[in-house]
């Protein structure tokens, strides 16, 4: 055999020998998979036991509530970070590479955890009640949807909420929008006029039907002043007092106002963004081609902030397939005003009748789906552009 080395091995005698790390052991995946699984039911599990224990011991001491409930914020927020910090070093007193591994799992699976016990186990009880009466005892397949579409206070809800559908999400956005234009065009005091807008998002809704209780006051003619400021200027006119909540089909409008008010600034915030976005070269090159400003934003600035105004339109779509608060309060579901969620409500805490509510429940459910699935295709476009 010669001697002679070639010139790669001549290379790599003169140069340092590099390190390289050890791979992964045999068996290694399956003691990661271990360990992950261990430290991310650990942090839930330590934590309810100390909740579990401190709060059976300030129950024995007959404590006072608001004594408790500092306690109670107390360990939420340092015991959570005590149970973090105690398995995060217990995590690094692991083998090897170890630590590295199981770390990331430690710190995202208490969430996952969480996440299937709130949420993933109860969607999956509330599937099963549905098909159970209104005890949860007796199984009786398809009935509780068969009521869902035939009884005739579901149809009616059913029919409302489409209008709350088409209404809500699209007056919202088309008024946000404009406030947006101007708001972008004001010089000074700017955000002093989108707060003003902005505000009624920090209403909740029951406060929100509260408020605008007072505008849709109602009362009988010669029975005292109307309070009601859409009354008192109806009767300024020489009208006599309406009550306007309980005027099937304009009730139904009414109640949708309120629900545009508190939207409004949320679209306008989120619009105004994205006009902002919107590359000031593309909109001076269409105005020195000779479009005017309407043509300008109807043919720039809508298509480049469309991704928006879809988010923001699903957003709200989701929003009013949940909206109960606003109908509990102002008409409590009377005088044709039923919607989905007030039905579900009803039928679960009213009349008690488990099995009619969770089937309601799950037709919420699936009719959300299709609007995600909206998003989230929107979202991997925008992803796949950038």
């Amino acid at each position: 055999m010669s001697d002679v080395l070639s010139p790669q091995q001549q290379a790599g005698t003169d140069e340092e020998e590099v390190y390289r790390p050890p791979g992964p052991r045999r068996g290694s995946g399956i003691v990661v998979f271990i360990l992950a699984v261990i430290a991310a039911v650990a942090i839930p599990a330590l934590f309810f036991v100390a909740l579990e224990a401190t709060f059976e011991f300030m129950e024995s001491q007959n404590l006072s509530p608001i004594l408790t409930g500092f306690v109670a914020i107390l360990i939420a927020v340092f015991g959570v970070f005590g149970v973090y910090t105690a398995v995060d070093l217990a995590i690094r007193r692991l083998p090897g590479t170890l630590s590295e591994r199981v770390r990331p799992y430690a710190w995202a699976g208490p969430a996952v955890v969480i996440l299937l016990i709130y949420l993933v186990y109860p969607a999956v009880n509330t599937i099963q009640l549905s098909f159970l009466d209104a005890t949860s005892t007796n199984f009786v397949g398809w009935a509780n949807y068969e009521y869902v579409f035939t009884d005739p206070a579901m149809l009616r809800s059913l029919r409302n909420t489409l209008a709350w559908i088409f209404v809500v999400p699209v007056s919202a956005v088309a008024i946000g929008l404009g406030f947006a234009v101007l708001a972008d065009k004001l010089r000074r005091l700017e955000s002093l006029a989108k707060s003003m807008i902005f505000l009624p998002m920090a209403i909740s809704f029951i406060g929100a039907g509260i408020v605008w209780r007072f505008v849709y006051a109602f009362r009988i003619e010669g029975s005292g002043e109307q309070i009601g400021i859409l009354n008192a200027a109806w009767t300024s006119l020489g009208n006599a007092p309406v009550d306007w909540l309980s005027i099937n089909g304009w009730n139904n409008l009414l109640l949708m106002v309120i629900m545009v008010w508190l939207q409004t600034g949320f679209a306008m915030v989120i619009l105004s963004s994205a006009i902002k976005g919107v590359p000031e070269d593309m909109l001076e090159a269409a105005r020195i081609d000779g479009a005017t400003e309407v043509q300008v934003f109807w043919r720039v600035v809508v298509p480049n902030i469309m991704s928006s105004i879809v988010v923001v339109f699903t957003t709200m779509v989701i929003g009013v397939l949940k909206v109960f608060d606003i109908v509990w309060v102002m008409t409590g579901g009377q005088d044709g005003t039923e919607v989905i969620a007030e039905r579900m409500i009803r039928n679960m805490f009213t009349f008690r009748d488990f099995g009619r509510g969770a089937a309601i429940a799950v037709f919420m459910f699936i009719a959300v789906i299709p609007i995600m699935i909206i998003n989230i295709r929107r979202f991997r476009e925008e992803e796949s552009i950038r």
